[in-house]
């Protein structure tokens, strides 16, 4: 799965990388707004009942905030189509797959539930290690439990601007 970085400003949440190198900036100062990431992201990866989203704010256009907004809809386990994605929302299937590439926050904003008419579609876009996360994301939460061999949270590593979660 890699490392993610997650990113503040003024103690809310902006974004969380994929691609994350292993080192991280900042003071080792961490915040109740960390905190309450990392807790939420803890229990996600534990398909433990998920509490409310943490503070967090994703920076796009009127459209992708409209697309990420109807994104927050779909249910742990449930998954669209990005044709049915692009009804809910008055667009067309490419424009829905260009603000779901563009989604600062994925996991929290869950555009992984968005799937190809025939295959998985994109994650992150990411290639094909974006498809090995995108998979990995739908079939953890269609078990909604952790499953032996499957990647879990392992060490994490929290400084003010990033958390680091590492596999095992």
């Amino acid at each position: 799965f890699g490392l993610m970085r997650l990113s503040w400003l003024d103690n809310v949440l902006v974004a969380l990388d994929f691609a994350a190198s292993s080192t991280m900036d900042g003071a080792d100062v961490i915040t109740p707004a960390m905190l309450r990431v990392h807790e939420w992201l803890m229990a996600y990866f534990r398909a433990d009942q998920m509490q409310a989203l943490p503070e967090m704010y994703a920076q796009g256009t009127l459209f992708q905030q409209k697309v990420w907004a109807e994104l927050l809809n779909i249910p742990w386990g449930s998954r669209l189509t990005y044709a049915e994605l692009a009804r809910r929302v008055g667009s067309a299937p490419r424009a829905v797959g260009g603000a779901l590439r563009a989604n600062p926050l994925p996991i929290l904003i869950p555009c992984h539930r968005v799937v190809a008419a025939v295959g998985l579609g994109g994650y992150a876009g990411s290639g094909e290690l974006g498809q090995v996360r995108k998979r990995w994301l739908l079939e953890h939460e269609a078990a909604r439990m952790p499953v032996a061999g499957y990647w879990q949270p392992a060490g994490l590593e929290i400084r003010s601007t990033a958390l680091s979660f590492g596999a095992l």
